[in-house]
């Protein structure tokens, strides 16, 4: 399988878990997952999607998606044509399959293991079926064609350590493909977000890709011990990833370079940026610096570049 940094949307359209996880080990920690909020768009000609390929992502995440009630803001299914040349557009009228030929990358959905019993330190959002870890939509998710999922919680939602790792099980039942999985804040709830034990059980349970909030984005997560938690995620074979989900993604880029830097040291695979920017997505400028502190100008210009009918 090639390197992420080598692939193009013929690469993406029928990659399997596999071959994605692979994909991005062999690429080094130079991997860029733009998490986007599906209500809302940045600029109303297009999706946000669509934008942060075009400042270098290489995996998009969409949130606050239900899967129940498909809909992405600047994406109407079916409205892309096919990219092998024939005319007219796609048959599938998938908003998911649609926004993957109009970006030419693999989409991901987060979905949210809410812990109905949890000891709570704000007030909760009640969030639909459609947002959260259930097996009906896990198995829902796989329907419309995503190539992974990511199990973690938005801020209020009473997301625990302990129903991620039951969600997990759950995701290899239903959903098949590539799972990501891990706390990038508190979500609401007591205790530590993450230590080397929760890792480890993510990882016995089935997770792919160990998601960690980076250094500086929680309070008390530091550089060395990002780099424990990677160390011990990978000696057990699988991989992680570093998230900027605190709001900082709407900071400016000399934050958000010192951010990746810092996780690149602790030796995580994936550099992810939240949503937090505005308009539903990180500031555009930020993704682009977040790419090239991790990967330098070539391969951020080429993804940002290149395109989806390759």
């Amino acid at each position: 399988m090639k390197r992420i940094l080598d692939c193009r949307a013929s690469d993406f359209r029928n990659i399997t878990r596999e071959e994605l996880k692979q994909s991005i080990f062999a690429t080094e920690g130079r991997t860029i997952l733009s998490e986007n909020v599906v209500t809302l768009s940045l600029l109303p000609e297009l999706s946000n999607a669509e934008l942060a390929k075009a400042f270098g992502a290489d995996l998009i995440l969409l949130n606050l998606f239900d899967v129940f009630h498909p809909h992405v803001k600047g994406v109407v299914a079916g409205d892309a044509f096919r990219p092998d040349g024939d005319e007219g557009p796609l048959i599938d009228e998938s908003v998911v399959k649609t926004l993957k030929t109009l970006t030419g990358l693999p989409i991901g959905v987060n979905l949210e293991p809410v812990d109905n019993d949890v000891d709570a330190v704000e007030t909760l959002f009640n969030l639909p079926e459609g947002r959260r870890a259930t097996s009906r939509s896990l198995a829902k998710a796989k329907e419309l064609g995503f190539d992974f999922v990511c199990l973690t919680g938005n801020p209020k939602t009473g997301v625990t350590n302990e129903q991620i790792e039951q969600a997990i099980v759950l995701a290899n039942e239903h959903f098949g493909g590539l799972v990501i999985a891990g706390k990038m804040h508190a979500a609401g709830t007591r205790g530590k977000v993450v230590d080397v034990d929760t890792a480890l059980k993510f990882v016995e349970a089935g997770a792919d890709i160990i998601l960690l909030p980076a250094p500086g984005t929680v309070p008390g997560v530091r550089e060395r011990d990002l780099a424990q938690i990677v160390m011990a995620v990978k000696e057990k074979g699988a991989l992680t990833l570093a998230a900027i989900g605190t709001s900082q993604e709407g900071a400016d880029e000399g934050t958000i370079r010192s951010i990746a830097l810092s996780a690149k040291r602790a030796g995580v695979d994936v550099f992810h940026i939240g949503d937090a920017g505005f308009g539903g997505m990180a500031v555009p400028e930020n993704i682009q610096a977040l790419s090239i502190a991790v990967r330098g100008r070539r391969h951020t210009y080429i993804r940002m570049a290149v395109s989806p009918t390759r």
